[in-house]
């Protein structure tokens, strides 16, 4: 077995709270849906303006060390990721789902419209860049917290049946509705905007924009309800006596959870090194003009969304093992064949079609319900937050490794194919030595 009970769950014995409601099962969903969505919404507004950003925070001869350096900021924050996990995650377990997603949502809208009014290296010198990444760690922190309850509330909530789906609607939704949305915004500033005004303004009020997590964190506080799962825990007083962080490295979960950070490190750099080094690609490889991009990449949220929520479903019926297997072969696919394309594309209708090819792969992963059903619900916001940002804080800073590895611009889709193919045979071989989850919701 990976891992026996702990004494903690066994304490807590399998919970099977009330069924819930219609409303509030949709409430649930919407709350993890358009939270999970903010919140990747504020993370990824700096990958599309990350090219117009990098000469006035990181002003270098290289074009390639400006953008590694804004790609810094962006790795930055997902390091810092896991501290939120284990703070938030410690906190929803503790007290509640929605009083965490009610604070995260709060301090990362707040922080994110800040980036907007930073001063550049032009006003205050190099204290510019240091303000920048400060902020991205702070926002980091945040943006860690706020999986610890849009990734539980929403599966806690619905039946059975639905979970799958449900997983994949939060996970690639979420995603797909931040990358539409941020499309869209990205698309906007730069018509009212154009040319050299998008690096005075616009990318000013891409941050401002952030204020809409805030505004949503005061709707979850006045109409979202409490997870099931964790209510009736509360009913039967049961605690973890220690910081559920130690249980998860305990004798009882820790190869479970070692198992666990291999497999979505590895997922978690297959999307970045698709759909989330789309934005960069098409500029700095394709040369897109900046309104065609946002276009294509509004098209590539929607159908990575779609991707998600169809491979939820199918590891209801086949199994969440089957789907990560699938997933690895097709990424080997991808770099051997994909980058390449994409790379030497040139015709407008084959960039946009292999573009939606990277976004339905990147987002075909079951990660959100296969991290729900590894771990019991008195440690299952610390145990899905902390595998989740340690994943995907290794798999943020694959763009950054992509892009300084790589002597030139020209030689960005060599290194990404390298690095595409090693998470691909990760992620294949990590998989095989994990059991199936399918149906273990404790």
């Amino acid at each position: 077995m990976e891992a026996s009970m702990s004494r903690t769950a066994a304490a807590a014995g399998s919970v099977t709270p009330r069924p819930a409601g219609k409303v509030q099962i949709l409430m649930a969903l919407f709350a993890s849906v358009a939270g999970w969505s903010l919140d990747i919404f504020d993370l990824f507004l700096l990958l599309f303006v990350a090219p117009t950003i990098g000469p006035l925070f990181f002003p270098s001869g290289n074009p390639v060390l400006s953008l590694a350096g804004v790609y810094a900021g962006f790795a930055i924050s997902g390091i810092v990721r896991p501290l939120g996990g284990v703070v938030f995650g410690s906190f929803a377990d503790k007290k509640g789902r929605k009083k965490a997603l009610f604070i995260t949502m709060g301090g990362v809208g707040l922080i994110t419209a800040l980036m907007g009014a930073l001063p550049t290296v032009r006003h205050i010198g190099a204290f510019a860049a240091v303000l920048f990444l400060l902020l991205r760690a702070l926002q980091g922190v945040f943006i860690g917290g706020i999986n610890a309850s849009t990734h539980t509330i929403g599966t806690e909530t619905v039946p059975p049946s639905w979970r799958g789906w449900a997983g994949g609607l939060i996970q690639g939704s979420g995603g797909g509705i931040a990358i539409a949305l941020a499309s869209s915004v990205y698309g906007i500033m730069s018509r009212f905007f154009p040319g050299p005004l998008f690096a005075v303004w616009g990318w000013r009020c891409m941050f401002f924009t952030g204020l809409l997590s805030a505004i949503f964190a005061l709707f979850i506080f006045y109409t979202l309800n409490e997870s099931p799962y964790f209510l009736e825990l509360q009913k039967r007083k049961a605690v973890v006596t220690k910081p559920p962080i130690k249980v998860l490295f305990a004798a009882d979960y820790r190869r479970l959870t070692l198992l666990n950070l291999l497999i979505v490190t590895a997922a978690a750099s297959m999307y970045y090194l698709t759909a989330g080094y789309l934005p960069t690609f098409l500029d700095v490889i394709n040369h897109l003009p900046k309104p065609v991009a946002a276009g294509i990449l509004s098209w590539t949220g929607l159908v990575g969304a779609a991707s998600c929520i169809a491979v939820g479903q199918l590891s209801q019926w086949f199994g969440r093992k089957p789907a990560y297997l699938a997933m690895s072969l097709l990424g080997m696919g991808l770099a051997v064949f994909g980058v390449p394309f994409l790379a030497g594309a040139t015709n407008r209708a084959y960039i946009t079609l292999i573009s939606l090819v990277f976004a339905a792969f990147a987002n075909a992963q079951p990660t959100l319900i296969f991290l729900n059903e590894r771990y019991p619900t008195v440690i299952r916001a610390t145990g899905t937050s902390v595998c989740w940002n340690v994943g995907f804080a290794v798999g943020g800073m694959m763009p950054m490794i992509v892009t300084g590895v790589a002597p030139s611009v020209a030689k960005i889709p060599v290194s990404l194919t390298w690095s595409l193919l090693g998470m691909s045979v990760l992620l294949f071989i990590s998989t095989i030595f994990v059991k199936e989850t399918r149906g273990n919701f404790q």
